[in-house]
């Protein structure tokens, strides 16, 4: 069983940043696939960025270059750094976990899911 708990969302302007953290608890070896996955209010699920447990990252090609994920082993935490936020970034933010499935590839088949977090940018 694993655990998430997300915190650092908030409300900013277009152009500004935030930095959301997810603390993880529980078994290790179903969290070897961790990402954040976004959903706004009529949309659909959308995998935003994740990191396997050697560090390698992928991202949502409307993400590159403004969000960077990194994950802290001996925290137990996982980061999505957000820069140069658009309105279209609004959402709620969730932290996800996998064995297996990549957050970002299919956001509807992970097994762990965290409470979210709401980003809200306006214009």
């Amino acid at each position: 069983q694993v655990h998430l708990v997300e915190s650092g969302g908030g409300s900013v302007q277009a152009g500004g940043s935030l930095r959301l953290s997810c603390v993880a608890s529980g078994d290790r070896d179903n969290r070897r696939y961790m990402g954040w996955v976004r959903q706004a209010p009529g949309k659909r699920r959308e995998g935003v960025a994740a990191i396997d447990s050697a560090g390698g990252t992928t991202y949502a090609e409307s993400v590159k270059g403004r969000f960077t994920i990194s994950r802290d082993n001996n925290k137990n935490t996982l980061y999505l750094q957000m820069n140069s936020l658009k309105p279209e970034d609004t959402a709620m933010y969730y932290c996800a976990a996998d064995h297996t499935i990549s957050p970002l590839w299919a956001p509807n088949r992970v097994n762990y899911w965290g409470q979210g977090t709401q980003v809200t940018v306006s214009s």
